[in-house]
């Protein structure tokens, strides 16, 4: 499966750096689950496996996603779905199309009446299904996201996101399918980047295509005075920030900041610094050992007592349950 890495969690950023990059900045494929499904029509797929993101993309033929109570999304050839979990959905060529197949935590599936299915339906290297030459095949790149920070953004985005073929083209994916029939030293890690940058470039396009309807940290971004001072918080959060602060750096005044950054971003700037910080926090609990006044250093805090109070104050419990939460078996990020 795959995993968030904790490599960049909580280091500071590059200056400048937006409020999106800063987000997917923690959110690194490590080990992805990457599949290519091919089956005949009738089939149908129904994914139980409480994974929070899933890329989705038909190389031969059409399928649906299908959610309870929402309208199926059709997925054509090109097109691009990005699947927020872990609610269940099924995957089809007809929305009307019972489940041949169940996919569970684990990635293990099995037959309606609970078979297993894994070996069965084994077609090589990465690839799952009837046959290899099948009239469809749908790839799939499934993520584990334990961190906080890609919790953040994935609050952000519809159950399901879809792109299709005329609305964004990427080279990455007709190398993706490439790459996934190789079994090479460093594969893994090869297709992990290549998931990743498919990710970014279909959410950076998602964003800019909805326009005012885009998430306010988003659209705050092009802003000339709270872009800069949404750039300056990313790039180093473990400053000992103030308003009058943040302002001399972006060069307004301490008001002008104020007024201007709640106003588009919906909060104060010390309150979203604060969030930020205890994002960053709970994605270095999940994904490292660091002690808790190390993580309280990284992010800002001067002290291990700082970081607990404030986090069991905003966030409902102490770091140390947060970190045994996370990292209990079964726990689904």
């Amino acid at each position: 499966m795959a995993a968030v890495g904790p490599a960049s969690a909580g280091a500071p950023a590059p200056a400048g750096e937006d409020a999106l990059g800063a987000l997917l900045a923690g959110a690194r494929a490590r080990g992805a689950f990457l599949l290519r499904s091919v089956f005949d029509p009738p089939w149908a797929i129904h994914v139980r496996d409480e994974a929070p993101l899933t890329v989705l993309t038909m190389v031969r033929g059409e399928g649906w996603i299908v959610r309870d109570r929402r309208p199926p999304v059709r997925l054509r050839p090109g097109d691009l779905a990005v699947v927020r979990g872990p609610e269940p959905y099924t995957v089809a060529d007809d929305p009307s199309t019972e489940p041949r197949v169940t996919v569970h935590p684990g990635q293990v599936t099995t037959d309606p009446s609970g078979a297993g299915l894994c070996v069965e339906l084994h077609r090589g290297v990465r690839t799952w299904g009837e046959r290899p030459d099948a009239a469809h095949a749908l790839v799939s790149g499934t993520y584990q996201l334990p961190g906080e920070v890609s919790r953040r953004l994935l609050r952000t985005l519809p159950g399901v996101l879809l792109l299709t073929a005329e609305d964004w083209h990427s080279p990455l994916l007709p190398l993706l399918r490439d790459e996934m029939a190789r079994d090479e030293p460093g594969q893994a890690a090869v297709l992990d980047r290549l998931l990743d940058l498919i990710l970014i470039g279909a959410l950076r396009a998602w964003f800019t295509r909805q326009g005012a309807d885009a998430p306010a940290w988003y659209r705050a971004h092009g802003d000339p005075v709270v872009g800069p001072a949404l750039g300056l918080l990313h790039a180093d959060p473990a400053r000992p920030w103030t308003v009058a602060a943040l302002a001399a750096e972006a060069g307004v005044s301490r008001a002008v900041l104020a007024r201007r950054f709640t106003e588009l971003v919906g909060e104060p700037p010390m309150a979203y610094l604060t969030d930020w910080r205890l994002s960053l926090a709970a994605d270095l609990l999940a994904s490292s050992d660091a002690t808790l006044a190390a993580v309280a250093r990284q992010v800002g805090y001067g002290s291990a007592f700082a970081l607990s109070a404030a986090f069991k104050r905003v966030r409902g419990l102490s770091p140390a349950r947060h970190r045994d939460a996370v990292r209990a078996p079964g726990a689904g990020g």
